[in-house]
């Protein structure tokens, strides 16, 4: 008997140390995370961009913050020059957003590039912005150029990774001059349409250069062809006889790791080490502990908050009269739903998919067709009534009875 599980206990750590070789070998996933980091290199980090302006463009005028700007307007000696932040998401302090300002009407330039801006400054500056989908595409094809002759390119600078691209919407004509523009295709038997995605304004003594497509400045983006090109015909438009202050405190990655597992977990070798000490512990818990083990005292989990906190954020949105947020939001979270039940790497229009679409979920094909082309409706409508998101709701989830009754 001892001998019998001698060869089972031999087998397991022989198919285990295969296991572990083959997961130490297989190649690294790409992170696509947007970091906008300047000393990351995963595609949405913004190594490139901080070396071409650094090196090439700006050499001994570039200045890295990494403190907060209403610490940084504040020193006893302002600086004067180029403010640049770029982040997927910049947000200021109602009083650091005042400083800035104040700061720019002086006779500086304020550089932002972000997909979305606070309603302070969009109404301090009379814009705002919008997001233009690719309906249900994967990736939306985007041709980015510069509207300036000089800086304007043979052929358009193209982007295609993901499906939507925040534009502006309205801008102040007469104080606004248009840098950059973007040409997309809202649905895929539409003509392309042609948005703004980069302004520059007039504020005070200085002014004021926003652009909604900061993916731009990241390292993906750059490396694709001539793209470069158009970052650098954007940061044209700085001083080049003053200094450039370069944000890296509004940054959604974190420019250093101060956990100490960051260095076991971002190296193989002691990532793979660090497993194996957790499993063996696992097992000599397990075998040592076996009968050792005290009672357990029950405790009661806690509560599941999900729904009550899903019904008040669906409430907030209500309330406001956000129905056609309500309906993106809802239409999205249902493809996804395909997307991670049947593994469906693109969902289109068409007969063909329908019909297959119908086979595997239980419904039938009027009702798939009925929904899609509802869906198809509710995006190409620009207000949306009580009873349209509730007929959505209703489509939705008779279609998904029947996928969760199979």
């Amino acid at each position: 008997m001892r001998k019998k599980s001698l060869v089972y206990i031999v087998i397991a750590v022989i198919t285990l140390g295969a296991l572990f070789l083959l997961q130490y070998n297989r190649p690294k996933e790409i992170n696509w995370f947007e970091s906008y980091v300047a000393t990351h290199k995963i595609p949405y980090g913004t190594l490139i961009a901080n070396e071409l302006i650094t090196n090439s463009l700006f050499k001994n005028k570039v200045v890295q913050v990494h403190i907060p700007p209403f610490e940084f307007l504040s020193k006893e000696n302002t600086p004067q020059g180029t403010y640049v932040f770029i982040n997927d998401n910049v947000a200021f302090e109602k009083a650091e957003l005042n400083e800035l300002l104040d700061w720019t009407s002086q006779g500086n330039t304020l550089f932002i590039a972000s997909e979305s801006f606070e309603t302070d400054l969009k109404d301090t500056l009379g814009i705002d912005t919008k997001v233009v989908y690719g309906g249900f595409e994967v990736a939306q094809k985007q041709e980015h150029q510069l509207v300036n002759k000089t800086l304007k390119g043979e052929h358009p600078f193209n982007y295609e990774k993901v499906n939507f691209v925040t534009v502006f919407e309205k801008i102040d004509t007469v104080n606004t001059s248009a840098l950059a523009t973007v040409r997309v295709s809202e649905n895929e038997n539409e003509k392309d349409i042609e948005e703004l995605t980069a302004i520059k304004k007039h504020f005070g003594k200085g002014e004021i250069i926003l652009s909604t497509f900061p993916k731009a400045f990241t390292n993906y983006f750059i490396l694709e062809e001539n793209n470069k090109d158009y970052t650098a015909g954007l940061v044209s438009y700085f001083d080049d006889s003053r200094n450039v202050y370069m944000d890296n405190h509004y940054k959604s990655g974190k420019a250093v790791y101060t956990s100490p597992m960051y260095i076991f977990l971002n190296t193989k070798e002691l990532k793979w080490a660090y497993y194996i000490v957790l499993i063996g512990s696992l097992l000599y818990i397990v075998f040592e502990g076996k009968r050792k083990q005290r009672a357990i005292p029950l405790i009661t989990p806690l509560q599941n908050q999900t729904m009550a906190f899903t019904k008040t954020i669906s409430d907030m949105y209500f309330e406001k009269g956000e129905k056609k947020l309500i309906v993106e939001h809802k239409i999205n979270y249902f493809l996804n739903y395909l997307k991670s039940r049947y593994y469906i790497d693109n969902i289109t229009k068409g007969d063909d998919f329908y019909r297959r679409l119908a086979a595997r979920s239980g419904n039938t094909l009027e009702e798939t067709i009925t929904l899609f082309s509802y869906i198809e409706k509710l995006k190409n409508s620009s207000q949306i009534t009580d009873n349209e998101l509730i007929t959505l709701n209703k489509l939705i989830q008779k279609f998904k009875s029947e996928i969760d009754a199979k």
